[in-house]
């Protein structure tokens, strides 16, 4: 089937979707609770929406359409203090975070989802694998142009997202050394990674995604696990490299540094994207997984060699104008003090130190879920 037409969208609205751990609060592993937290959520509305993931330890929500920073905030608070309730009468922890310490991928469960049956068949282990937490943000656009626009020119700012979002630092029990080892796991996907360099709505539906489509490896957009990709039944490029943070504040934070630097690009003031951009692509990736606030990146039209940190601070107080006029200047401060101050993988290894153990330390990361701030 041709790609569908893309929808109208209010430039520069957002939604937020959170993938999130489901935690036993008997030995503090993943449990494959989603079934029955789904039933019981059934029970009455919920904000927002939430659906089962690929594994069964796994559930992801999802925001309203917002345009502004402080009515997504209370959307996803409202949404957090639900499933908490929920959780409570299940006995089960939710959390954010981008891999669960010390889970073992060979005991997960995948979800009856026909697609997600679909999947394990296709990729094998790989789909057990997959039980990692990311954060997708969508902005919409006024057309296909611009999304790719935006796509290309957001490449730039790759980097920062993941230093930023960065909560994994710990798999299969052990510190990996990076501070997003979650990316890891999605880069093993042979669909991952960026999208061509294709600034043309009509050249990227009709002739890239018409070729890849008769290839048959592809059906549709979500067959594509780039780091940003076009939805054209929303309207919207979605981003795909954050963790999920330990708190909805810091998702609500992130979202609305997107849509400020997206307001920038939109401005066309930057020099336009260019193929040769990814030349560093996939070196300030790896800085920045690895290393995560403490990366050096290289300039992709300069070459100069930035600290992240640095890089990331200069680029929020360049955005200050732009969260004035998005009402999101509180969510660029919020980002300021974690890049300053350290993000969520060194409080991680910072509650494993103190706690002792792994265990401890998932115990700390519900307990920063749910809004309770004693362990900062």
């Amino acid at each position: 089937m041709p790609l569908e037409a893309f929808a109208t969208s209010d430039t520069l609205s957002f939604g937020v979707e959170l993938e999130l751990q489901l935690v036993s609060l008997s030995d503090l592993d993943l449990t494959p609770a989603s079934p029955d937290l789904m039933h019981l959520l059934k029970r009455k509305p919920f904000p927002g929406n939430v659906t089962p993931e690929i594994t069964e330890s796994m559930i992801e929500i999802n925001s309203s359409v917002q345009t502004r920073y402080r009515p997504l905030l209370a959307e996803l608070l409202e949404i957090r203090d639900t499933l908490v309730a929920a959780g409570d009468m299940l006995n089960i922890g939710i959390a954010g975070g981008g891999t669960h310490p010390f889970q073992h991928w060979s005991e997960q469960r995948i979800s009856s989802k026909p697609r997600y049956q679909e999947l394990s068949t296709l990729y094998g282990y790989l789909a057990k694998q997959f039980t990692v937490f990311g954060q997708h943000v969508h902005i919409g656009c006024a057309h296909g142009d611009d999304a790719l626009y935006l796509l290309h020119a957001l490449s730039r700012y790759i980097p920062h997202f993941i230093a930023l979002s960065s909560s994994s630092p710990f798999v299969q029990g052990h510190d990996s050394g990076f501070d997003s080892a979650r990316l890891n796991s999605v880069s093993a996907f042979p669909l991952s990674g960026r999208a061509p360099f294709v600034l043309d709505w009509d050249e990227f539906a009709n002739v890239y995604f018409a070729k890849m489509e008769r290839t048959r490896i592809i059906k549709s957009m979500k067959d594509f696990y780039w780091d940003l990709r076009p939805k054209p039944e929303y309207g919207t490029i979605e981003l795909r490299v954050c963790d999920t943070p330990l708190t909805v504040e810091r998702a609500a934070a992130l979202a609305a540094y997107l849509q400020a630097i997206c307001r920038h690009l939109l401005e066309r003031r930057d020099a336009p994207p260019v193929e040769d951009d990814y030349l560093v692509y996939n070196y300030n990736r790896f800085q920045a997984a690895r290393f995560g606030l403490d990366g050096v990146i290289t300039h992709p039209k300069t070459y100069e060699q930035l600290p992240l940190r640095e890089d990331i601070l200069a680029t929020l107080d360049l955005m200050e104008p732009h969260a004035q006029a998005l009402g999101s200047v509180e969510a660029l401060l919020h980002l300021a003090e974690a890049a300053s101050g350290g993000s969520d993988a060194a409080w991680l290894r910072m509650q494993y130190a103190r706690q002792g153990s792994c265990e401890g330390m998932v115990n700390a990361a519900i307990q920063r879920f749910r809004g309770e701030r004693r362990m900062r």
